[in-house]
């Protein structure tokens, strides 16, 4: 049989409470004595079942996610597999507050982490934009003992525990590779289209994308980069007019979301087939315009997946056990027309 927290009571010559106090890293017990029972606890094998300790007590998690409001329909598609987590929480013993900030707003982002920091949460995900006061604001909650998760775009150096997303440095090089082959010896330049240079995502995308453009495919001229805010009519207009720049325009890499402005640019331009594009994240306009040939290759990371994989982690923090790396490790996915998924009904 498993040893208890009798047997280990027993072993250490301690009471039941000296042991719920050493397992559960209270005070009020001496050295001498936590080392005893931290002793009789690795002599039985004693693996504590942190969920039924939980179930017990009646412990919840209580969690703050922070994601970008508007139309991207990547994160309306991550709200969606946030609220579906909710709609389980009674059995998961969760409690998921959602606020919502104006995408690539730093300050709002700011004020919604001070938000989260008031409700004294056990952990906050976030998706991050690299700016000082966001850095600072996130400083502030591990300092205060909450755990962090960035989701989607990282923010090294703030002290955040852990990012839940796909490395966009290898997605942007693996877009590089696919439009370098599939242009092949055609000639002509090409664009690349962000939604903003002030979050992590993007810019490591783009480095990836230049790297290998520069190390593989060093004759093919890339155009300075386009920012279109994520918003669709921004981007239809911006795309608009650097198809009439370019009339030799050989492929575009959105490395951002707006892909219904980039689809309806191409498309009024005449240009759908012409001009080679590789987009990211699996939506249903973007699932359309793969399926039509007017995006070529779709790079996706699983909303799911990092939905699933930050409350894990958070709910590990604050439980004080190990992350399981290998678990948590978000893949990019490449489809084509050819191997698209089946849509969810």
């Amino acid at each position: 049989m498993r040893p208890t927290v009798h047997d280990i009571a027993a072993e250490a010559g301690v009471s039941l409470a000296t042991v719920d106090r050493v397992l559960n890293n209270r005070p009020g017990v001496r050295s001498v004595t936590r080392n005893r029972v931290e002793r009789a606890i690795a002599t039985l094998g004693y693996v504590r079942d942190v969920a039924a300790a939980n179930l017990a007590k009646s412990r919840s998690y209580p969690l703050v996610f922070i994601l970008s409001s508007g139309e991207n329909a990547f994160m309306r598609g991550l709200e969606s597999e946030l609220r579906f987590a909710m709609s389980r929480s009674a059995a998961e013993r969760l409690d998921i507050t959602i606020l919502s900030v104006p995408a690539f707003d730093a300050p709002a982002l700011a004020a919604a982490l001070l938000d989260a920091r008031k409700r004294r949460p056990a952990g906050v995900a976030v998706v991050a934009v690299e700016a000082p006061e966001v850095t600072e604001a996130v400083k502030r909650l591990c300092e205060d003992g909450v755990s962090v998760v960035t989701l989607v775009s990282d923010l090294p150096g703030s002290g955040r525990d852990h990012f839940a997303g796909v490395d966009n440095v290898a997605a942007g090089r693996t877009a590089g590779s696919l439009l370098g082959r599939f242009l092949g010896g055609r000639e002509g330049p090409v664009a690349v289209l962000a939604g903003s240079m002030l979050v992590r995502d993007h810019r490591d995308r783009l480095e990836g994308f230049r790297a290998v453009t520069s190390e593989d495919f060093a004759s093919r001229q890339v155009l300075p980069v386009i920012e279109g805010q994520d918003n669709p009519l921004l981007v239809e207009k911006l795309v608009g007019a650097l198809l009439e720049r370019n009339p030799d325009l050989a492929g575009i890499y959105s490395l951002g979301a707006g892909n219904r402005g980039l689809i309806a640019a191409l498309e009024k331009a005449g240009r759908a087939k012409s001009v080679c594009t590789i987009a990211h994240e699996l939506t249903p306009h973007s699932r359309a315009a793969l399926l039509s040939g007017t995006i070529d290759a779709l790079l996706n990371q699983n909303a799911g997946h990092e939905v699933r994989s930050a409350i894990r982690v958070l709910k590990a923090k604050a439980d004080g056990l190990p992350v399981i790396a290998a678990q948590e490790r978000i893949r990019i996915d490449i489809f084509l027309k050819d191997n698209l998924p089946l849509e969810q009904e």
